[in-house]
């Protein structure tokens, strides 16, 4: 059974989406590219819900998506989890190029949500979700990772 109902359409995250992104996730981003005008679809893992209408992510400033984003601001972000597929359009804006209180040089990017759909195919369900593991430095991973959500939020 559908967690959206299919003829509303969902404008913001709901408590049960909102509570997936207060964990580390695997979020696959589309954007479109800025010189070939194809998408572009990347994987990015420091995403979070500032609140239920805007999700916020990083990436490193030299990336392709922060030049994507500057000339099509129009971005979808899909979720594999809760049991189904999640994709949510928004309107990418750069809040800042480089994250103050980060060792990396990496870029706050902000989506306002304009549709939240759940776009799984009928009849089927996910039963295990996508799961990563971090091949560098544990402590060190850690400690970064700490500081872009600490940044992210503000």
């Amino acid at each position: 059974m559908s967690r959206l109902a299919k003829k509303d359409k969902v404008t913001e995250l709901t408590d049960e989406l909102e509570a997936f992104f207060a964990g580390e996730r695997l979020v696959m981003l589309s954007t479109i590219d800025y010189e070939s005008d194809t998408p572009n679809v990347s994987a990015i893992s420091w995403v979070k819900s500032f609140d239920k209408k805007n999700i916020r992510f990083s990436v490193t400033s030299n990336s392709r998506t922060v030049q994507n984003v500057m000339r099509h601001p129009g971005v979808v972000l899909t979720i594999i989890g809760l049991e189904t597929v999640y994709s949510i359009q928004g309107k990418a804006t750069i809040i800042e190029e480089a994250m103050k209180g980060v060792s990396l040089k990496l870029a706050k990017i902000n989506v306002e949500i304009e549709q939240v759909m759940e776009t799984m195919f009928w009849g089927a369900k996910i039963t295990s979700e996508p799961r990563y593991e971090k091949t560098y430095n544990k402590k060190k991973a850690e400690e970064l990772d700490a500081e872009v959500y600490q940044a992210l939020m503000k």
